[in-house]
């Protein structure tokens, strides 16, 4: 840790977001940077709410650094191999330009009055992209809705104690097809030295679809080259709810519900179909913007069986999509849930 000079930010007021691009909707994120702004790399990852942990340990944040000094000590040979890790966010350079937050955040923190309320959270730019991207019309695209994939959705399980060790290749998955095994260790990802998952993500995130990624990887004593397909549409298995910018898709897409499927269980106890729509409402905003289901009518315990005509099974992660994709702002949408064993009707208007 002596090695580096260490620099903490605690806002991303006025933040370089050309810069300083990541997973806006992380606990922890570090970038390791030369101090003429080439980045090394990146480190902290994340895919679940209740186990904010459990992708990131001190044993792959250590590796990650000591990979971080190897690239310093061979800059700037290396520094062509660098480029790609570092991309425009958007055309707004800093948080405060996008309409949702322009003259809402001065530059700095109000240390002398209100601090919490003065800082531009780091969810909040997430949030911000999306409803640019949302006032836009229909036709969201897929990065903006699935942002930073984990690797998994292409099939690979990274090992949280090391840099970017493959735990297990899940079976039919394009990096089974494409001959990923258990205990292979990913080098580069597009001629890109990679320290960490969140390396990983970046390249992954970042690829034109349909594409190939070229992957060097340490199979044993050799060295390997691999190339992993990027399809169209490969992103829209992951499940974004877990993350903080999707209370504000919920407002968006959902007037303010949080849902999530039933269990087989919950299904057949309530003679439902095991192949149709159950969503199980667990909470209704009820303030503001995030109120309008709640005060269309909708409750907490409500089994969502047809969202805007569509009775297929789905998750809430697809309904959001589904909104982005083909709703305006303004569209009425109409619900069909169960309550108490009765179906009920309600419909409100989609922000």
């Amino acid at each position: 840790m002596d090695q580096f000079v260490r620099v903490r930010l605690i806002q991303c007021n006025s933040v370089d977001l050309n810069l300083f691009h990541f997973d806006y909707d992380l606990t922890f994120a570090a970038f390791f940077m030369n101090a003429d702004k080439t980045l090394y790399g990146r480190y902290g990852t994340r895919s679940s709410q209740k186990e904010a942990e459990r992708d990131i340990s001190i044993e792959g944040f250590a590796k990650a650094m000591q990979r971080a000094l190897d690239l310093h000590k061979a800059y700037p040979a290396n520094k062509a191999s660098l480029a790609g890790k570092t991309a425009p966010f958007s055309e707004f350079k800093i948080p405060q330009e996008f309409p949702h937050l322009e003259g809402r955040f001065q530059p700095w923190l109000d240390f002398d009055g209100k601090v919490a309320a003065s800082c531009i959270h780091c969810h909040m730019v997430g949030e911000a992209n999306r409803r640019f991207a949302r006032s836009k019309g229909t036709n969201v695209d897929d990065k903006t809705i699935y942002p930073w994939p984990m690797p998994d959705v292409l099939g690979i399980n990274l090992d949280p104690k090391e840099i970017a060790k493959v735990d297990k290749v899940i079976p039919g998955s394009a990096a089974d097809h494409s001959g990923f095994k258990a205990g292979d260790v990913i080098l580069k990802m597009e001629g890109q030295p990679i320290l960490s998952i969140a390396d990983v993500q970046w390249v992954i995130h970042q690829a034109k679809e349909p594409s190939t990624i070229r992957v060097v990887a340490q199979r044993g004593n050799e060295q390997i080259e691999l190339t992993l397909p990027i399809t169209k549409g490969w992103r829209r298995t992951s499940d974004i709810g877990w993350r903080t910018t999707s209370w504000d898709l919920r407002r968006m897409a959902a007037g303010g519900l949080k849902m999530r499927n039933m269990t087989d269980e919950e299904i057949k106890a309530h003679e439902l179909p095991p192949d149709k729509l159950a969503l199980l409402v667990e909470h209704t905003g009820k303030y503001g913007d995030h109120g309008v289901a709640h005060r269309a009518g909708l409750k907490p315990g409500d089994i969502l069986i047809e969202f805007d005509g569509i009775s297929t099974s789905m998750r809430e992660t697809e309904i959001f999509a589904h909104v982005l994709r083909n709703r305006p702002i303004g569209t009425e949408v109409q619900i069909k849930i169960i309550r108490n064993g009765e179906k009920k009707t309600f419909s409100f208007k989609l922000q």
